[in-house]
This record gives C-alpha cells, sequence and structure tokens, in this order.
C-alpha cells in the first residue's frame, strides 16, 4: 500500500501547528505560566523552545520524513537489527496516557461552548456560580463521560478520513480560524480597565522566580508538551511528508506559530485576570471557573465566552489528532488494519482509559497514584515529565550520535556550513545534557 502524503508543505505545516496548538498553548500554559511568575516562566519557556524546541522538532521530523514510517517503524528501517526501536514506544506510550486525559479536558470545553450557545452560561448558574456549575459537573459520573465521548468521536472521524482529506483539510480550518478567534479575544481583554497590570505580569519578569528550580522543569515540560516533541507526533506527521519539501524554514514557521499562540492566549487571558483582580496563580480551574466569571462581568462577555470556548475546542481537537495518529500508524503498520480499523479501535482504548480521569474527580477522587496528584495529574507528570523528555532525549541521541554527521545534515536539508554545524552541535550535545539534567531534577 503507497503511503499518504500531504498534500502541500503548507497542509504539513498547518497540521504540524495544530499538533502543537492545543490545550497545552491555552488551557495548561494559562496556569502553568500563572502558577510560575509570569514573565518569568515565559522567558525560560521561549528559551527552550528555541534552543531545544525547534532544533529537536527538526531532528525529530527528519527521522519520519527519512524512514516514510511510524513512531516504531522508523527506528527499526532505519537502525536495523539495534534496540533503538523500543524508544518509540515511548511515543505510543505518551499518546495513550495523553490523550486519554486530554479528551476529558476537551470534553469540558465542549460542555461549556455548548452552555454558552444556549445562554445557560451568559450568568453565573444561580447555585454556587460557576465554581459550583463546574465542581458539580466534573464530580458526575455519566455526563462527563458523554462529552468525553463526543469529542473523541470527533477526532476518530478526522483521523480514519485520511492524512490529506481528513487531517490536512480540517487543520486548514482550524488554524487560521483560531489565530483570528484569539486575536479579537487579545483586543476586548486588552480594552479592559487595568488590562496593563496582566500585560505587566506577562512580560515583567519577576528574577527571584527563576530562583525555584521547580520552574525549570516546569518551562522545560511545557516546551515538550505544547510543541508535542518526544511524543512522535510530528515524526509521524513528518514521514507523510516528500522529500522536495525543505525542513528547516517549516521547523522555524512552527516553533515561531507555537510561541505565538502561546503568547496570545497569554494576551487573553492574564490582562482579564488582573483588570477583575483575580489570583493568576489560580491553578487548572482557571479556564473553566475564573474566565466564566470574568465574561459574566465585560461587555458583551457572553459573546466572548462562546468565542473563547469554541477557540479552545478547536485547538484541543487540533492537536488531539495528531496525538491519535501516533498509535494508529503504527498498528496500521504491525497488524495491517486500515486507517478506519485502527483509528477506531485505538481511540476507543483511549475513551476507556479516559474513565478512570473523569471519575477521578468524583467517586475515584480519593485514587492519587503519585504523591497527592490525582489521576489526571499522575497521567500529565508521567507523559510531560517522564515519557515526553526521555521519547526527546532518544530522538535526539539517534540523530546525533546514530547517524553520522554527513547523514543527519542531509537529513535536515542543512549544509556542513555555520548553520547546519550549530544545529548539529545543539542536538549532539547541548540538548542531550540539558534534557538529563532537567529530567533528573523532575523525578528526584
Amino acid at each position: 500500500m503507497a503511503r499518504e502524503q500531504w498534500g502541500t508543505k503548507l497542509g504539513f505545516m498547518l497540521a504540524a501547528m495544530g499538533s502543537a496548538v492545543g490545550l497545552g498553548n491555552i488551557w495548561r500554559f494559562s496556569f502553568v505560566a500563572g502558577n510560575n511568575g509570569g514573565g518569568a516562566f515565559l522567558l525560560l519557556y521561549l528559551v527552550f523552545v528555541f534552543l531545544i524546541g525547534i532544533p529537536l522538532l527538526l531532528a525529530e521530523v527528519s527521522i519520519g520524513r527519512k524512514a516514510k514510517s511510524d513512531v516504531i517503524g522508523s527506528y527499526q528501517k532505519l537502525a536495523p537489527g539495534t534496540p533503538w526501536f523500543l524508544t518509540g514506544f515511548f511515543g505510543v506510550f505518551s499518546a495513550f496516557l495523553i490523550l486519554s486525559f486530554y479528551a476529558v479536558v476537551a470534553g469540558w470545553s465542549l460542555y461549556y461552548l455548548f452552555h454558552y450557545i444556549t445562554g445557560d452560561f451568559f450568568q453565573a448558574p444561580a447555585e454556587g456560580g460557576y465554581e459550583g456549575a463546574f465542581g458539580g459537573f466534573i464530580t458526575q459520573e455519566w455526563q462527563p463521560l458523554f462529552w468525553s465521548a463526543l469529542f473523541m468521536t470527533m477526532t476518530i472521524v478526522i483521523v480514519f478520513s485520511g492524512v490529506k482529506k481528513g487531517i490536512e483539510t480540517a487543520n486548514k480550518v482550524f488554524m487560521p480560524l483560531l489565530a483570528l478567534l484569539l486575536l479579537a479575544l487579545a483586543g476586548v481583554s486588552l480594552s479592559l480597565d487595568g488590562s496593563m497590570e496582566g500585560l505587566s505580569f506577562l512580560f515583567r519578569p519577576d528574577w527571584s522566580a527563576l530562583t525555584q528550580p521547580s520552574i525549570y522543569v516546569q518551562a522545560l515540560g511545557q516546551a515538550f508538551f505544547s510543541l508535542s516533541l518526544g511524543m512522535g507526533a510530528l515524526l509521524t506527521y513528518g514521514s507523510y511528508l516528500s522529500d522536495d519539501k525543505r525542513l528547516p524554514g517549516a521547523a522555524v514557521g512552527i516553533g515561531l506559530m507555537d510561541t505565538f499562540f502561546a503568547v496570545i492566549s497569554g494576551i487573553v487571558i492574564f490582562p482579564a485576570v488582573f483588570a477583575f483582580n483575580i489570583d493568576p496563580s489560580s491553578g487548572p480551574p482557571l479556564v473553566f471557573i475564573t474566565l466564566p466569571s470574568i465574561f459574566e462581568q465585560m461587555p458583551l462577555g457572553g459573546i466572548a465566552g462562546l468565542l473563547f470556548f469554541f477557540a479552545l475546542s478547536l485547538a484541543a481537537l487540533s492537536s488531539a489528532i495528531s496525538i491519535l495518529e501516533v498509535p494508529t500508524a503504527y498498528f496500521m503498520r504491525l497488524f495491517r488494519w486500515s486507517r478506519t480499523k485502527a483509528s477506531v479501535i485505538v481511540g476507543v482504548i483511549m475513551f476507556f482509559l479516559g474513565i478512570s480521569v473523569s471519575l477521578g474527580f468524583g467517586i475515584w477522587s480519593g485514587i492519587t497514584p503519585i504523591g497527592e496528584r490525582n489521576i489526571l495529574d499522575s497521567m500529565d507528570y508521567i507523559a510531560s515529565n517522564i515519557l515526553l523528555p526521555l521519547g526527546g532525549l532518544s530522538m535526539a541521541l539517534f540523530v546525533g550520535w546514530y547517524f553520522t554527521k554527513a547523514t543527519a545534515l542531509k537529513a535536515v536539508d542543512f549544509g556542513d556550513n555555520v548553520i547546519g554545524n550549530v544545529w548539529y552541535g545543539l542536538v549532539k550535545y547541548l540538548l542531550p545534557v540539558m534534557i538529563i539534567i532537567i529530567f533528573i531534577s523532575s523525578v528526584l
């Protein structure tokens, strides 16, 4: 069977941006930045994106394009008879963990979008306000699972429609629309009295925050999570890219657009948070409790809330597509399944894994697999702080140490020049050292 390919280089870039731009840039970035000093965290995040993220993104895509296979098959093809293929399982395991909890949070977003469409959330519910509504919803047994199932169904349908007709077509619509929505919301947020304090929080670093070791771990984890690094999504997407499409420009473009979406999401959220004297370190509920209460107090806040949760749902869907594609591509090759069969089976398994995540806010709330972390936070910790960094480390070591220098440079369309040598030096030496140091810090 001939391997599917992207219709255009732009289609690949938009799909890769869709993979990178998701809940990680809006839901996760907002509360992680809020908990880690705002501007100081943003600065570290940007450093990691450009120093580690983009070079590693280029390495990951190059492995897939060179091998024209999935995250495990690529290593088997490029390094036959070696145990390198085992590193591909970091990506497959990460995909199952991440999408199982990702779909739960995305289901919350769909639930909010529905209630903004119907007008129910244009004002706070009479009993308990937005906090009561959110808590009452996520602690239920069945209703959150319905919305999670709906989200997974949408994701599966797009993935089994194919690379060109499904994934590429969807992202050609999603990404420009998402950018327009967030820019419009940023304009609304900046128009509020007191919004400049939020910009100051986001862009004026509190240097004392850099003395906390945890901020480095969080910033690297966020860079990996938001860029979809180490999971094999970009490797899999790269495998559908023809050899005549140059990689460096695409990789830089993807990194820049991911950074743009993270920053613009901060501009949407933090000026509004400060305009209404809300604590920016509100944590994960920031998007689902704090922002709706802000929208209620804003002129045309109901419309702003509708647009925000529409944007959040689009971002979640674009990323979920790439996550589901990782194991789908693997099982298609391994068992010779059709795309429809593979995506449905994998998606259903992920949904059932997500049931424990959803119940972890209700009847299973007493279960804390790692320390005091609930089921979702435990899965997030394993994926973001362990599996993704290990997956990224293995890719850097593979390209920097298994490939010869000439092979590595050719794989990413670099010549033996200054730019090529800088990239190769980063991947071969700096990236592994930095990832190992921060990885050790995160698990100690």
